[in-house]
């Protein structure tokens, strides 16, 4: 994060506290998302000088994020009960709702045949899988009309939600704020930011899994280009919503404390190397792999360093501190998926199982594939926990005191 954006966001005053919510991606894992969000809900319905109205005016996600960002913001016009109906929406989510895979069901026993048939069908159309189940889900899901009712009643000041150009290799904002005229691009190297009105076509991108989901086009800058999870080539998640004017964030990232299968001592390393299963979950963990804890400790730092300075400078000044929160897995979601390999549909697990991809810390692959009712609930249940660890912290980032 620069020092620049920092500066910028400051120089954003609204006059009144602009708090921004950012939600990274993860696939199925960001369900851990709605069980924080879900408890901040309660927490504040809890309180009696707490306004019931939505409390986050700057959404920013990413993959399976941006789907949450853009759900949330197309409800905010009915506070808190956004919260309430983001966990009912996970709740009748089934993996059938998200993705298929084109296996025809007679080679599904053999690891040969298996192994054909989805190179063929990767060859066919850049992925694995296909998704034009999500994109239904998403069209009966997400009211557009609702973000904008959101942005014209000032109930939000913007929704943004990141892509991967395939094309050009530059990672891209996408900004819908009430009109175009209150929106200042920005761009750096490797990064850009331009007005949209989202659509599904946005979420649909934003989430596209590298290798398993197919890239979704968007036009920028006049041209077709092809997009990406908005995972990749993250390196400063922070920025967008800093830039949308935001002095307070809450960041909810599905990153976790520990990897499973990591062994206490290299003496009891496995006489092989790393199962297929293995190495798939880490290549897929990698694209997840954000900067979320660098940008985040960076702010923190030149926030610590705003704050020290002394009264008269820090008056003299034309910018103010960013207060930041984030708030993520207190267990492994990698062990916790492993409980849950076996509730994949059928078609999904026999594939998988013939390509050895659920051996070793398959669970890693899994969790972004288990959209399903019982590791969702986990999830949900975990990010409540997780949120009750922080209500005190949660509670001063909101309402400032």
């Amino acid at each position: 994060m620069s020092l620049d954006t920092i500066i910028h966001a400051g120089l954003r005053e609204r006059g009144r506290p602009t708090i921004g919510l950012v939600l990274m991606g993860g696939g199925a894992r960001t369900a851990y998302q709605v069980g924080v969000l879900r408890a901040i809900g309660a927490m504040l319905e809890a309180r009696s000088d707490a306004p019931r109205t939505f409390p986050f005016q700057v959404l920013v996600g990413t993959s399976a994020g941006a789907i949450n960002a853009a759900f949330l913001a197309s409800r905010a016009t009915q506070g808190l009960q956004a919260f309430e109906q983001l966990a009912e929406f996970w709740h009748r989510l089934r993996s059938a709702d998200v993705y298929d895979l084109n296996v025809p069901p007679w080679v599904r026993f053999s690891r040969i045949a298996v192994a054909l048939s989805l190179s063929r069908h990767a060859q066919a159309n850049g992925a694995l899988m296909n998704t034009r189940a999500l994109h239904e889900t998403l069209r009966k899901g997400i009211p557009l009309d609702g973000i904008g009712d959101a942005l014209r009643s000032n109930t939000i000041d913007a929704l943004a939600v990141t892509g991967s150009s395939y094309t050009s290799g530059v990672h891209w904002t996408f900004c819908h704020t009430a009109s175009l005229s209150e929106f200042e691009p920005w761009q750096r190297p490797g990064r850009r930011a331009e007005y949209q009105p989202l659509t599904i076509d946005h979420l649909m991108a934003s989430s596209a899994i590298p290798f398993l989901f197919p890239a979704t086009a968007l036009r920028v800058d006049g041209r077709e280009e092809f997009f990406g999870d908005g995972s990749m080539r993250q390196v400063t998640p922070l920025s967008p919503a800093m830039h949308l004017g935001a002095s307070r964030i809450l960041v909810i990232g599905v990153s976790q404390p520990e990897r499973l299968g990591l062994p206490a001592s290299p003496s009891v390393l496995p006489a092989k190397g790393p199962t297929l299963g293995s190495m798939a979950g880490h290549v897929i963990a990698s694209v997840f792999h954000d900067t979320l804890q660098a940008d985040v400790e960076q702010t923190q730092r030149v926030t610590q360093t705003i704050n020290g300075l002394p009264l008269d400078v820090a008056g003299s000044m034309r910018f103010k501190a960013i207060d930041v929160l984030a708030v993520a897995p207190s267990q492994s979601l990698d062990a916790l998926a492993q409980e849950f390999t076996g509730e994949l549909p059928m078609a999904i697990r026999r594939a998988m199982g013939a390509l050895g991809v659920l051996k070793g810390s398959g669970g890693t692959l899994a969790s972004y594939l288990l959209f399903e009712p019982r590791f969702v609930q986990a999830l949900i249940a975990m990010g409540e926990r997780d949120a009750l660890a922080h209500k005190g912290e949660l509670l001063e980032l909101i309402l400032g005191s």
